[in-house]
């Protein structure tokens, strides 16, 4: 399967709190710098703070 060309890349979102992780894309061209949100975690069934990691 050939890979997608242009802004749009795969980025894996860890909690700050526990293992979970989820997994959305993002547009290098708009947003260069590492992500950070509030997200829920299943695991401890509460919003927690979600980072971008490699």
């Amino acid at each position: 399967m050939a890979k997608k060309k242009g802004n749009r890349v795969v980025i894996k979102l860890k909690s700050s709190e526990s293992g979970h992780v989820y997994w959305s894309e993002k547009n290098r061209k708009n947003d260069s710098t590492r992500l950070e949100l509030r997200r829920y975690d299943p695991t401890l069934r509460k919003h927690v703070l979600y980072k971008e990691e490699k």
